[in-house]
């Protein structure tokens, strides 16, 4: 996770404002609760305030504001920290509705003057924003929303200095860290195992410890948890001093309990507030994640769970080491590997075609084939489709020695065989167990995914979907001989080209010469590739004929007569006024 820098907006910087003054208006001198009852401004007189700007139609508001509310709460018994809700909504209904969760005050929603005045004061251009003042009005920061977001309630009372302290407690901790410092709190020093009953911390001292970051409804934990159990279970069976503990990060305690309910090992309580601190504390990216603390205390590795999902057990115990060892045996297995070895496993030896036809994987050795990791409900696959049916045809046409198999994604047979019914190639049949191992070899974690195998059965690339979206059938067979060819060719297209050109399509900027994947000309509205004359600040692209051609002046629209009148654009963090 990032770290939080306190920056300032410069204009309020070192400022005291009256809180009176900020939050009334000549015909209001209260705030309310969304029970509808007064609050009198006076009453926050010596307290600290958070100015809460946030909208209900705001994605990340709406992820914001439950984390928000968890600290306020949490605050609330001190007296002396107090929220204000400054509305984006655009009616009343979606005020209501969203206020309604928030245990906090409101300036009310008919006084959009107040907000408006608010929002020019604290140079509001992005959604949620909190912004706290101190006891005597003096600005403390404008980034309370990344503040809470690293730190939660110990960011209290979210200064610069109180950042600060946290960032050297955490450096301090990493230097003199144990196990007790990773997993106690100040009224805990126990985890707790299946059956609810407390183990105490003690009984870890000295283990190498598994710490599994997991979410129940996460797909990627859900496939990766009965991996990590035969993996536990052995080292169990072997007598190895190794214990895993399950930090939950599931919002509901019914998840937790079901899936903790299957797991043999030991987990931090649900909602434990060091469930938070240690995702921050071990910069968590990804789930799933196995962070290994050592026999000593000390982290060991930051996630292998990747190991664990190719080796098991062998991972084990988890040094730099060992993985050396295990490199030199995927690398010396990769060099080995034929079609055989990865399509065939006991009777699963085939794929079909059409009406089912079995195909002996043995008829593909000697093939350039591309396994199609794809399914029918994913809307990328399905746009992806026509560019590699074109692809494939072209090759075909070409070269016989080519083909593709489908390996499937999808829920029901019913999809496979509806999906499977527009694809001029092979298929491994709907639920064939290969597809898991498939998965797991090639690291399969998004789809459309295709992976390119040569004729010797190597493993070419597994990028070879970028390379069809780029260069089409041209980029067959997907080697880095043929990229190179690829590249040459292009660049003995651009010869001549200008590097920079202005354009009066899009006057603001030069548009830059620059290789594009594939992109959608803003000057014809075709697709293009390979080359674009771009300009990246405003995500404008024209094709090198649209571009070098002499501009018309019926042409002449510019971007800000064709921008939509929107006051916001979300991303998935914050919402931006434009």
């Amino acid at each position: 996770m990032a770290d939080v820098e306190m920056i300032p907006s410069e204009s309020i910087e070192g400022d005291s404002h009256d809180f009176r003054s900020l939050l009334s208006s000549s015909e209001r001198d209260f705030l309310i609760r969304n029970t509808g009852d007064q609050v009198k401004i006076d009453s926050l007189e010596g307290k600290k305030l958070g100015f809460y700007f946030s909208a209900s139609w705001c994605g990340p508001c709406q992820s914001f504001t439950p984390k928000l509310v968890d600290v306020y709460q949490q605050l609330s018994p001190k007296g002396d920290f107090q929220i204000i809700f400054v509305s984006g909504d655009e009616d009343d209904e979606s005020f209501n509705e969203y206020f309604s969760k928030m245990p906090w005050l409101a300036i009310p929603f008919p006084d959009s003057e107040t907000r408006d005045r608010l929002d020019e004061l604290f140079k509001v251009s992005g959604i949620p924003r909190l912004v706290i003042l101190d006891e005597d009005g003096k600005f403390l920061t404008d980034d309370g929303v990344s503040i809470i977001r690293e730190y939660g309630v110990d960011g209290y009372p979210f200064s610069a200095k109180k950042v600060k302290e946290l960032k050297e407690l955490e450096e301090k901790a990493r230097r003199e860290q144990t196990i007790r410092s990773i997993l106690a709190s100040p009224s805990r020093d126990f985890v707790i195992s299946s059956d609810g009953s407390k183990v105490p911390l003690s009984k870890l001292e000295g283990k190498t410890v598994g710490l599994y970051f997991s979410m129940s409804d996460d797909n990627s934990c859900a496939d990766f948890t009965p991996k990590l159990v035969e993996a536990y279970k052995k080292l169990e069976e072997k007598g190895e001093s190794f214990e895993i503990v399950l930090i939950s990060l599931d919002d509901e305690e019914a998840s937790f309990k079901e899936s903790f309910g299957g797991m043999p090992w030991l987990a931090l309580p649900f909602k434990d507030n060091s469930c938070e601190k240690l995702a921050r504390y071990f910069e968590l990216s990804t789930l799933p994640t196995v962070v290994i603390i050592g026999p000593d205390g000390k982290t060991l590795q930051s996630n292998v769970a990747e190991a664990i999902e190719e080796h098991g057990m062998q991972a084990y115990p988890f040094t730099r080491e060992n993985f050396a060892k295990l490199a030199e045996m995927e690398k010396a297995r990769a060099m080995s590997q034929t079609l055989e070895s990865i399509l065939v496993s006991g009777d699963l030896n085939f794929v079909i075609g059409k009406d089912g036809v079995r195909m002996p994987v043995s008829d593909l050795v000697g093939k350039n084939i591309l396994l199609y990791f794809s399914a029918h409900w994913c809307p990328p696959c399905r746009a992806f489709l026509p560019k590699l049916i074109d692809a494939y045809n072209k090759i075909k046409a070409k070269d016989e020695v080519f083909e593709v198999v489908f390996i499937s994604s999808d829920s029901d047979q019913a999809s496979f065989d509806e999906y499977f019914s527009e694809m001029p190639w092979l298929a491994l049949p709907f639920g064939d167990a290969r597809k898991s191992s498939l998965s797991r070899k090639f690291k399969v974690f998004g789809i459309p995914m295709l992976v390119a195998i040569g004729p010797s059965g190597r493993t070419v690339t597994k990028e070879a979907r970028d390379l069809i979206m780029m260069h089409g059938a041209d980029a067959y067979p997907f080697t880095e001989e043929r990229l190179k060819e690829i590249e040459a060719e292009y660049n003995e297209m651009s010869k001549g080209w200008p590097e920079k050109v202005k354009h009066p399509l899009h006057d603001e900027h030069e548009l830059t010469l620059v290789h594009r994947m594939v992109y959608t000309c803003d000057g014809c509205d075709e697709e293009g590739q390979a080359w674009a004359f771009s300009c990246d600040d405003c995500d404008f692209d024209l094709h090198p004929k649209c571009a070098l051609e002499e501009a018309k002046g019926a042409e002449g629209e510019s971007m800000d007569e064709q921008r939509p009148n929107d006051e916001w654009v979300c991303d998935g963090d914050k919402c931006t006024r434009v």
